[in-house]
């Protein structure tokens, strides 16, 4: 069975995101979408990573069109991200995170978390410090709720 690290994702800049760079890492891994109602959670999760990055804290944002709420392309979507929400945790390219087309590291953490399909934007998983997966958190599930378990695993 594969692991998390088996995974790898381009960066919106064409990057590649090795994930064996994120071992010993805490993770967390958002489906994003610049137009939805949930997108200012981008300002949170963006609270969570600069406070905790040095502490161990990885975020990674995977923009998604299918809830058709993304902007047209991963430049727009970069630059505005970054000017209404500052974002500067790593974004990958869009992918699809159900269906025909999924992005394997979609299906991986669906299989992983249980709760089958993506219903939304803005879903959440985190990933302990040894790459197991801890929780999968509801689209309306804001980032200061999900800051006691990414504390708690930067203890571990």
């Amino acid at each position: 069975m594969a692991t998390i690290y088996d995974f790898s994702e381009i960066e919106m800049n064409g990057d590649k995101i090795d994930f064996n760079n994120y071992k010993d890492k805490v993770v967390l891994i958002v489906n994003t979408a610049s137009k939805c109602g949930l997108a200012p959670q981008l300002e949170g999760i963006e609270e969570l990573y600069n406070k905790y990055h040095e502490q161990g804290l990885e975020v990674l944002g995977l923009p998604s069109n299918q809830f058709h709420q993304e902007l047209g392309s991963d430049e727009e979507t970069n630059e505005y991200c970054q000017m209404h929400y500052g974002v500067t945790f790593p974004m990958t390219k869009q992918v699809k995170v159900n269906g025909e087309g999924e992005d394997p590291l979609f299906t991986y953490l669906k299989e992983t978390a249980g709760n089958g399909r993506i219903k939304w934007n803005f879903t959440k998983f985190l990933l302990g410090r040894d790459g197991q997966m801890i929780k999968r958190y509801a689209p309306v599930t804001k980032p200061d709720k999900v800051e006691p378990d990414i504390i708690k695993a930067l203890n571990k």
